[in-house]
């Protein structure tokens, strides 16, 4: 067998070619657009692939180094805590609340489940946390976040387990997610609970989405280069200070023994900041102003997509595939058992709390989203069919606060505290 070990700059732009060739592929070929698969994955998986022949065809293995791979995942995950603002939960109503809820179960349940498959089988139980809400409800970036984690307690090629599973949950998600809400409408909903209803949203809801629609909320992102670039200057700028206090507030976390993933410093922080910064007052122009003005979330969540992207990219090509083939039995019946699950959950317990009306089961199309994908999958599922029936508010409007905000924070909460009991 021959080796090649390439180093962290050479990783990181295969990473980024690949990114590239999913770009294009994605544009290209119409199954990645319908079940809305990231351009980090489409492309990776080819490079994952050209190292398993030349691992099994010409015995050479290819071997990348994860430095670089490892600080934009710090990245990503504190622009996911910048997000985390609490606010929004009085924006969002009982609706969203019902979901918060749900989704804590679901969490719980996604983890549990597979714990009791591998005890079936007699394999390794890290196997069913690597197929559990790690790579379901956590997508692609908390699958590759918790790979090292999965690795130091003795799970041999977690992040290649890992990173399978959450490419299976994304086409998943999207599979079921419309036909679910469409079984649901025609058996389960009379004609008057299909009309839109007189109050379409909460009044502050509805503020939350007449700021994007309205000339005065676009005319806020109207800027100059220049403007632009300090812009996102200033918000890299939080990042990175952010970044580093993290670090020293995970190696706090790890004095008191309890395993927490390399990024749960510097997500809780961000979350911080992003909360009570807004307590601070500062002059501007001779008038006293919050100091929240100075977060440019909207820079922020750019940039945190971006290294996202490079993240995945980076992730996905370092996959070792040749590693599945003993975990190949095991894996497959966890994560069948994951879209069963899914469906039962969304079916019949989603559906009657949330009202088991029209919005309920859009709802439920997007929690078969983002509980096996991704927020996208969840957004690309509620459009489907809310194309082939009627456009209603409210699901557009909650989902992408749960999956933007506060889905990473509680599954990471959720995933250690499982870990932890093992």
């Amino acid at each position: 067998m021959t080796s090649y070990a390439l180093d962290m700059i050479q990783t990181a732009g295969i990473g980024a070619l690949a990114l590239l060739v999913g770009m294009v592929l994605t544009r290209k070929v119409a199954f990645l657009q319908k079940f809305c698969i990231p351009s980090p994955v489409s492309g990776g998986i080819i490079f994952s692939f050209i190292t398993l022949a030349l691992y099994g065809w010409f015995d050479v293995e290819v071997s990348f180094d994860g430095t670089l791979k490892d600080v934009f995942m710090l990245a990503f995950f504190t622009c996911v805590g910048f997000q985390s603002d609490l606010k929004v939960l009085k924006r969002g109503g009982r609706l969203l609340v019902i979901m918060l809820v749900l989704l804590v179960v679901l969490i719980a349940i996604q983890n549990l489940m597979p714990m009791g498959v591998t005890r079936l089988m007699g394999v390794d139980p890290l196997i069913g946390m690597a197929a559990g809400s790690i790579s379901m409800t956590g997508g692609h970036g908390t699958a590759g976040g918790f790979a090292s984690v999965l690795e130091g307690m003795g799970l041999h090629g977690a992040g290649t387990v890992s990173m399978a599973a959450a490419t299976f949950g994304l086409i998943a998600g999207s599979m079921i997610g419309g036909p679910l809400a469409e079984r649901m409408i025609r058996k389960r909903l009379t004609h008057e609970q299909m009309q839109p209803q007189d109050e379409e949203i909460d009044p502050a809801m509805a503020g939350i989405e007449s700021d994007e629609a309205s000339p005065a909320g676009r005319a806020k992102r109207v800027s100059t280069h220049e403007q632009e670039f300090q812009q996102y200057a200033k918000a890299t700028y939080w990042i990175i200070l952010v970044m580093g206090g993290g670090t020293l507030l995970s190696w706090l976390f790890a004095k008191t023994g309890i395993t927490f993933p390399t990024y749960f410093g510097a997500l809780i922080l961000a979350a911080f900041v992003r909360n009570t910064i807004g307590f601070v007052r500062y002059k501007d122009d001779g008038e006293w102003v919050s100091a929240e003005k100075l977060l440019d979330m909207e820079r922020i969540v750019s940039v945190g997509n971006i290294c996202l992207s490079l993240f995945l990219g980076m992730a996905m090509i370092s996959l070792r595939l040749w590693e599945l083939q003993s975990l190949a039995l095991p894996l497959i019946v966890i994560l069948m058992a994951q879209v069963v699950l899914m469906s039962l959950f969304a079916y019949f317990v989603a559906f009657p709390l949330l009202g088991r009306d029209y919005d309920a089961a859009i709802l439920c199309a997007g929690l078969c989203g983002f509980g096996l994908g991704a927020t996208p999958n969840a957004m690309a599922n509620m459009s489907a069919v809310c194309y082939k029936y009627r456009y209603t508010v409210k699901p557009f409007l909650i989902v992408p606060i749960i999956g933007a905000m506060f889905a990473d924070v509680i599954n990471t909460a959720m995933i250690t505290l499982f870990l932890n009991l093992l």
